[in-house]
């Protein structure tokens, strides 16, 4: 890194690449524990000094010797580093054998990784995707796409469904770390998120409940897969959240006549329902969204 950009601190990126630490993670730290950049760019971008790149080091350093992360953060915190050299990058290995972990893959290559069960190799495109480009354009360029693939591919064929299988259990793998709940969430009363009775797609329940929590600090509660709205309503009762969302896939599952039924709670809870199998028509006050970036912006937008 040359003098220039040590001066102005260092990117999330660059510190991902010298800890060896995703992005997502960072950020995640930094959301609940308050151990994450303390500059600014000149054009307003938050930045890492080499003081907090040291401090990084050592939550890392702690929590790899088996100290919770809570516990790590505290202690790194409690560093006073005394002027450090500049960051520099530790030497660099052959292109070839960083290319393979790194790269964020297209789809096509993700969905041929997929087909022949290379589980590893998705895992690796699945997580290069995150720690560069985040949770929101991982799930539109490479997550959707690849699915589409997939369900054409079984529609033409009727096989494939090992296939669709692997790869939704390496993203869930991926996205269920990011759904852990921040220290210092932004909202006192909970976002729940649930699937519609009988709706057995809950991957976009996650990549949501993953986006607002690693991303925005919101708590969140998943009820998952094939929520019955009996219990949907026992959890409303018992969280009083300020948002319930709700996920439809398929026509079969968006039956609206039970979201006018959700038990009223004070504050009042706003509800939302995202997924194509909701109709048109819905209940008075509920909201429809139509993709992953819209339904964060909206209830970020509702809990102010």
């Amino acid at each position: 890194m040359d003098g220039v950009e040590e001066e102005q601190g260092y990117g999330i990126g660059a510190v991902a690449r010298r800890l060896g630490v995703p992005a997502p993670t960072l950020r995640t730290w930094n959301l609940r524990y308050g151990i994450g950049p303390s500059r600014r760019s000149p054009g307003g971008h938050r930045r890492y000094d080499a003081a907090d790149v040291l401090r990084l080091a050592e939550m890392n350093r702690l929590i790899h010797a088996g100290v919770a992360p809570a516990e790590a953060a505290t202690q790194a915190l409690r560093l006073r580093p005394h002027p450090a050299p500049p960051l520099a990058p530790p030497p660099a290995p052959p292109e070839p054998a960083r290319s393979r972990a790194d790269a964020v893959p297209t789809a096509a290559m993700l969905a041929r990784a997929a087909t022949a069960l290379d589980g590893r190799s998705v895992s690796e495109g699945i997580a290069a995707a995150l720690a560069r480009n985040g949770i929101v354009w991982t799930w539109e360029r490479l997550v959707r796409p690849v699915f589409d693939t997939l369900c054409r591919r079984q529609a033409r064929t009727g096989a494939a469904i090992e296939v669709e299988h692997l790869f939704s259990d390496r993203l869930l793998a991926a996205l269920a770390p990011l759904t852990d709940q921040p220290a210092r969430p932004v909202n006192a009363r909970p976002v729940l998120l649930a699937c519609a009775e009988d709706e057995q797609h809950s991957l976009p329940v996650y990549a949501l409940a993953a986006t607002l929590s690693s991303e925005h600090g919101v708590q969140t509660r998943i009820l998952g897969a094939r929520t019955p709205y009996s219990a949907l309503t026992d959890a409303v009762r018992g969280l009083g959240p300020a948002v319930v969302f709700v996920w439809s896939q398929t026509h079969h599952t968006g039956d609206p006549a039970p979201l006018a039924t959700l038990p009223a709670v004070r504050p009042p809870a706003r509800t939302v329902v995202g997924g194509p199998g909701w109709p048109a028509t819905l209940p008075a006050g509920v909201v429809h969204v139509t993709s992953l970036d819209e339904a964060v912006a909206t209830i970020v937008s509702i809990l102010g």
